[in-house]
């Protein structure tokens, strides 16, 4: 499999567990967290960004913010699997909850901070593209922060879900763009 085959592969998943997030079907819990597990492939895969795009100091940067984002991303989903094997236990649940929430070496990496970098990581590296590929870069750009705002704040799985299809398609289009000499240094 070629490199970009890693990353479309990685779109695909990605885009499936937001599906699966957005509870627009009836969840798929059984016999595993299919949700979670397209989320951790998909993050794993989307790794795959950070050798398929132009080489330079703003790369270098976009990769370095990329590679933590899959870090956290794969630690956010050991937790969640955790949260899942609790099944019906929901007093089990609050507490390790709570648990996490208290500490910061765990909540802060692995919750609140660190999966996002995933997102700023592949908008760093869409910023390569602003001035040849205005609009496939700016659908990465500002469908990043979309995803957050729409789960955190709006909290509507419907908005993610398609702020994330904005996002995954942006990735797609720079991704099997028409190469070009013209790259922002």
């Amino acid at each position: 499999m070629k490199t970009k085959q890693f990353c479309a592969l990685g779109l695909l998943f990605f885009i499936v567990s937001y599906l699966l997030f957005s509870k627009v079907f009836p969840p798929l819990q059984k016999p595993i967290d299919f949700a979670h597990w397209f989320n951790l492939i998909g993050a794993c895969l989307l790794l795959s960004f950070n050798d398929v795009f132009p080489k330079n100091k703003l790369s270098f940067v976009a990769s370095f913010v990329t590679t933590l984002g899959v870090i956290a991303h794969v630690g956010l989903c050991a937790i969640d699997f955790i949260m899942w094997s609790f099944g019906p236990d929901d007093l089990a649940r609050s507490q390790l909850s709570n648990h996490i929430s208290n500490t910061p070496s765990i909540f802060y990496p692995f919750v609140a901070v660190g999966p996002s970098l995933l997102f700023m990581g592949l908008s760093i590296h869409a910023l390569n593209f602003i001035k040849t590929r205005t609009k496939s870069s700016l659908m990465v750009i500002l469908g990043a922060p979309a995803i957050g705002f729409s789960f955190f704040i709006l909290k509507n799985g419907v908005y993610m879900f398609l702020s994330c299809m904005i996002f995954v398609l942006g990735l797609g289009l720079l991704l099997y763009r028409k190469e070009s000499s013209k790259v922002m240094v």
